[in-house]
């Protein structure tokens, strides 16, 4: 009776903010005499419903970038170069390289022993508890390098993470594919992270097969000797090449970069993103940033314990991830600034969990702002500033820059006055070195991403609340084939889309064309 009374007086009643749904749920237990029941328990009573599920949801960042991510980890492994001296994962400690095992995902893959269907079935049971809409979906495979873990363990962990969502059980990955193009669930991308110096041709040929359409590259540092003394196993040519490949295929490109490394210090580390952003040979869409940590069982802990090593504090680091903020360009994603490691696992370094925020306030304070991608999406900015975007306002933008041997044409729409980002297409000129026959046998260009934020709005479905849905993706597209033909003399446009996304583009005139979704505009 509680959890119904709190439903009704939830819906029925104006309410702004989440302490004003806390006052009712403490009324009505009182009333009642009983603890104030949770939102999951509310919404498995009174029904998965709106409003009642868009007032209730717990952790809404969850799902205000347009697609719900899914973490899941692969089993324990040795990478083939050994170990860095920061890493403290690995099969002698039951973990997959460069994790703990007690992050969320990890705890969450430690818990189903690995099993990549399970851990995907129970985490989206658990978002929709929450009150979270599971329609799109983008997988993400974590646990170091998967593409050096063997071909047939690859295979079967995709296929069981796609049979998970499509909720039956296929024969083999290509039935999974398909059946997840017309999916209730569907997959609007799916991505794995590797080592640099494990994502050659090869590798990115097996990945394009299987759906994948972004890659994460543990880059680390852009320095060779920093890659020495922290026993990487690799070289900046090896991160260079990554790139490359990565783009010629049209994947998207999340790159991990640490601060503090051996051999580096602040204003080395602000030099590395400096070359990140401005170099050709780089220029990631997205990046994750990851202080070093101190961790037992670590070479580094021996290093530390030696007073050979000193990681930087939180305010070091926030100070440093301020001074990122300001020259981050529009066209980067920050997507992460922190591991999800526990404090106490920590021996030294940051153990604050607000770094993000602290940056921020650092650059409220100077009257400036972030200008990454996601401090601008529409979801973001209407969950922490309360704006919303106006319409009249909301304009096209285009901006390009040469980018690992190729040319990169990164389309927006946006509140130009608000500066509010709706919707973002990246379209890439190949280099010469392209590899792929799809790529080569005709001029062509790749749309590598195509992303409209704000809240989920399941597939076929349309509100006037939000922003998915009301053409934008369609006029970004339009724009893409436009550039391609007319300034590029593209004759084919290629889209490397995501298995759920792919009835979309068919819609628009794209077919089947090998791995991608071809239309000939020429």
């Amino acid at each position: 009776m509680a959890c119904l009374e709190i439903a009704k007086r939830v819906i029925e009643e104006p309410l702004k903010e989440n302490v004003e749904i806390n006052k009712i749920k403490i009324e009505v237990a009182k009333k009642y005499k009983v603890p104030p029941p949770k939102n999951s328990d509310i919404l498995k009573v009174a029904g998965y419903k709106e409003p009642l599920m868009t007032m209730l949801r717990v952790k809404k960042v969850r799902s205000i970038s347009g697609v719900v991510p899914l973490t899941v980890m692969v089993k324990p492994y040795q990478c083939p170069h050994g170990r860095c001296i920061y890493c403290p994962g690995g099969p002698d400690v039951g973990t997959p390289p460069a994790y703990t095992g007690f992050e969320p995902a990890g705890r969450r893959a430690r818990e189903w022993n690995y099993d990549p269907y399970m851990q995907v079935k129970s985490r989206v049971e658990q978002l929709k508890e929450i009150g979270h809409k599971v329609d799109k979906v983008e997988v993400i495979i974590l646990g170091g390098n998967f593409t050096y873990l063997p071909l047939d363990y690859q295979t079967w962990f995709v296929k069981r993470c796609l049979d998970a969502l499509n909720g039956s059980e296929a024969k083999d990955l290509e039935e999974a594919k398909l059946l997840a193009e017309k999916a209730p669930i569907r997959v609007s991308g799916l991505s794995a992270e590797t080592r640099p110096d494990l994502f050659k041709q090869e590798h990115a040929n097996t990945m394009l097969e299987m759906g994948f359409t972004k890659v994460e590259l543990g880059v680390q540092t852009v320095f060779d000797d920093v890659y020495y003394v922290v026993k990487r196993g690799h070289t900046v040519n090896d991160v260079v090449e990554a790139f490359r490949i990565a783009k010629d295929c049209g994947f998207e490109v999340i790159t991990h970069l640490m601060l503090g490394l051996p051999g580096s210090d602040p204003k080395r580390d602000l030099e590395m993103f400096k070359i990140v952003f401005n170099d050709p040979r780089f220029k990631p869409d997205c990046i994750k940033i990851y202080p070093t940590l101190v961790l037992r069982g670590t070479k580094l802990y021996e290093m530390w314990l030696r007073g050979d090593y000193k990681p930087y504090s939180s305010e070091e680091t926030a100070e440093l991830i301020t001074e990122v903020k300001k020259i981050v360009p529009r066209w980067v994603r920050i997507q992460r600034v922190q591991r999800d490691i526990p404090s106490q696992l920590i021996v030294d370094g940051v153990k604050r969990g607000d770094l993000r925020n602290m940056a921020l306030k650092k650059l409220e304070a100077q009257g400036l702002k972030c200008n990454c991608v996601r401090c601008r999406e529409v979801g973001h900015v209407k969950l922490k500033r309360g704006v919303e975007p106006i319409l009249d306002h909301v304009k096209l933008n285009v901006e390009k820059y040469e980018a690992s041997g190729g040319v990169e044409v990164f389309l927006s729409y946006e509140d130009m006055v608000s500066d509010v980002l709706i919707g973002l297409l990246r379209l890439r000129i190949p280099s010469s070195m392209a590899f792929r026959r799809e790529v080569i046998e005709r001029p062509s260009a790749i749309v590598r991403v195509l992303h409209v934020y704000g809240n989920v709005v399941p597939v076929g479905e349309k509100t006037d609340s939000e922003w998915q849905h009301r053409g934008f993706g369609s006029m970004l597209l339009q724009e893409a084939e436009r550039i391609a033909r007319d300034e590029y003399d593209a004759k084919k446009l290629l889209v490397l889309s995501a298995l759920g996304v792919k009835e979309y583009y068919a819609k628009h005139g794209y077919k089947k064309n090998g791995v991608y979704m071809a239309k000939t505009i020429k």
